[in-house]
C-alpha cells in the first residue's frame, strides 16, 4: 500500500476517496522517566532508547492507519499527518496519532 504525506501521487489519478483513516498509540511516560534515569543511554544529548520507543509508536500508528485503509479497499493513503501529544496528569502519557485519506488510484 502506498502511503504519502502529499495530497496526490505523481503519475496516478485518485479515482475514489474512501474516507479518513487513523491510527493512534498511547504509551506510558513512566518508561521515559526510567530511560532518562539511565544516563548511560544518553549520547550527545540524545537517548537512543527514547528515540527507539517513539519510532516503534510511530510505526504502530502508521500500521493501524494502513490496516484501516486496507479494510476499506484502498490502494493508498494520502495526506498523512503525524501528531505527538502529551496526555494525562503531569504528562504521564504520550500519544502518537496518524491520519490520512484512504483512496483508490487509477
Amino acid at each position: 500500500m502506498l502511503m504519502t504525506t502529499t495530497n496526490s501521487v505523481e503519475g496516478r489519478q485518485v479515482t475514489d476517496y474512501l474516507g479518513v483513516v487513523t491510527g493512534e498509540v498511547i504509551v506510558g511516560a513512566n518508561i521515559f522517566k526510567d530511560l532518562f534515569a539511565g544516563i548511560r543511554d544518553i549520547v550527545g544529548g540524545r537517548s537512543g532508547a527514547y528515540e527507539s520507543t517513539l519510532r516503534e509508536a510511530r510505526a504502530t500508528a502508521l500500521n493501524e492507519l494502513k490496516e484501516e485503509a486496507r479494510a476499506l479497499g484502498a490502494d493508498a493513503v494520502i495526506g498523512i499527518d503525524l501528531d505527538y501529544e502529551v496526555l494525562g496528569q503531569g504528562g504521564s502519557m504520550l500519544m502518537v496519532s496518524a491520519s490520512g485519506t484512504a483512496v483508490k488510484l487509477g
